[in-house]
């Protein structure tokens, strides 16, 4: 099975590959330069493994929720990939995305995420591993810091071990201060690589779309998506 995915809803850029047993991956942080950097990070990486866009079986990204023109950014370079080679899609929610990397990297089966939305807000996911793979304990929300406190609190989980993952939990640090356990936050942002895990396994289930369906996810619903020409 060969997998390209691919990142730039927060200040982290970055493209993994899935090919056979080989995983490979391309991470920076590079705010405000992911129009710049995605492409050529695609053609490095797939240059590498002698791949043609052509050769892969489906395209995965990160959907949103993050920073409206990251989420662009992604959504329109996987789009256009996809309908030029006839790829189907799979869409992988950014903060599931953090989530598989705290339980790969660091263990956590339950992971807490929240992302800095702006505006005193957080981008709010609460998600559980099963079999491997993260799915959701609570919907995906932009919420205030308190709300994700009582929110959160709706699931008791106190007898369980948690990660935290995203930049929310340092930037109110103040409103979030009964949710804080001594573990550091070692997930900040998004990285490729972890979209790959739960890519594979949407794949072998049949769960992706085409190139029509491809729809970013921005929790606040005032934003729209534009869908290519002829494709409304």
């Amino acid at each position: 099975m060969k997998i390209l995915a691919i990142d730039t809803a927060t200040e982290a850029c970055s493209v993994a590959l899935l090919n056979g047993n080989v995983k490979d991956v391309i991470f920076e942080i590079c705010p405000q330069q992911h129009s710049q950097r995605i492409l050529p990070m695609i053609d490095k990486l797939l240059s590498k493994h002698a791949i043609k866009i052509t050769d892969l079986d489906a395209l995965a990204y990160c959907r949103g929720p993050g920073s409206f023109t990251g989420v662009r950014i992604a959504t329109g370079i996987v789009q256009g990939l996809a309908f030029g080679a006839d790829l189907p899609v799979i869409e992988v929610s950014t903060l599931a995305a953090m989530a598989q990397e705290n339980y790969v990297q660091h263990g956590y089966r339950i992971t807490k995420v929240l992302i800095d939305a702006r505006m005193h807000e957080v981008y709010f996911g609460h998600f559980e591993v099963h079999n491997g793979i993260v799915t959701e304990l609570q919907g995906e929300a932009v919420l205030t810091p308190a709300e994700a406190v009582a929110k959160f609190a709706e699931i008791s989980d106190d007898d369980k071990a948690f990660g935290r993952a995203g930049t929310g939990w340092a930037a109110y640090s103040e409103a979030l201060l009964t949710l804080q356990n001594t573990d550091a936050i070692n997930v900040l942002y998004p990285c490729a690589e972890f979209i790959l895990p739960i890519a594979e396994q949407a794949f072998k289930d049949g769960n992706t779309i085409t190139v029509d369906d491809v729809t970013p996810i921005y929790l606040r619903d005032k934003v729209t998506w534009k869908k290519l020409p002829g494709k409304e």
